[in-house]
């Protein structure tokens, strides 16, 4: 019973739409404007910098919450895993918005911050400087994915956590195929590092 409560709630919790309710309070549906996603990118761009950074950390914090109620309620290694995989499943497909959510990364960071600590660490370090030298979020956090589950053996991990983090990443390339094309053809939109509606000079 008590595994079964920890994964409605790994999903639900994972499915709290901080990116459109950050929207809503300033009046704008996210879902009809920029990317149309419903993720701190899309914040970030379209509501500024502040309001991005705060939607991207209670992203990561749900990722974190339902990862850790896991190893709170039922322990094990496999429970932690599935909440964490339930967690991104909700964020991308959110129930309250119709099943139209962000795409993982967040989330994923923070579900990783749970079962990985270390080699989330390097990870969040290595995201911000690529997208802090590239202007590129798409760019760091395929980068990241591709790293994450090398970074988690080489810290130890279970094989069963490097297994679920492999998958993980894999599920985030696969949502950034869009944005991989638009790198290739040269149209990937940067984030702007300034205040909000700045122009973009590249």
């Amino acid at each position: 019973m008590n595994q079964a409560l920890v994964l409605v709630a790994a999903y639900l919790l994972g499915s709290i739409p901080f990116a459109y309710l950050a929207g809503r309070l300033n009046g704008v549906d996210l879902r009809t404007v920029g990317s149309g996603n419903l993720g701190a990118t899309n914040v970030f761009r379209t509501l500024g910098r502040s309001v991005g950074i705060t939607v991207m950390v209670l992203d990561i914090a749900k990722g974190a919450a339902a990862v850790l109620l896991a190893q709170w309620v039922v322990g094990g290694p496999w429970w932690p895993i599935a909440a964490g995989a339930l967690a991104i499943l909700g964020h991308v497909f959110p129930v309250w918005t119709g099943f139209k959510g962000g795409k993982g990364v967040a989330v994923g960071a923070g579900a990783l911050i749970g079962l990985v600590p270390l080699a989330s660490a390097v990870l969040i370090v290595l995201w911000f400087v690529i997208v802090l030298l590239t202007r590129y979020v798409s760019v760091a956090s395929i980068v990241c994915a591709l790293a994450a589950a090398p970074l988690a053996w080489a810290f130890g991990a279970p094989w069963s956590y490097v297994a679920f983090i492999a998958l993980a990443g894999l599920f985030v390339i696969v949502k950034h195929v869009g944005n991989i094309k638009r790198l290739l053809a040269g149209t990937e939109n940067r984030i702007q590092l300034g205040r909000k509606g700045a122009p973009d000079p590249t």
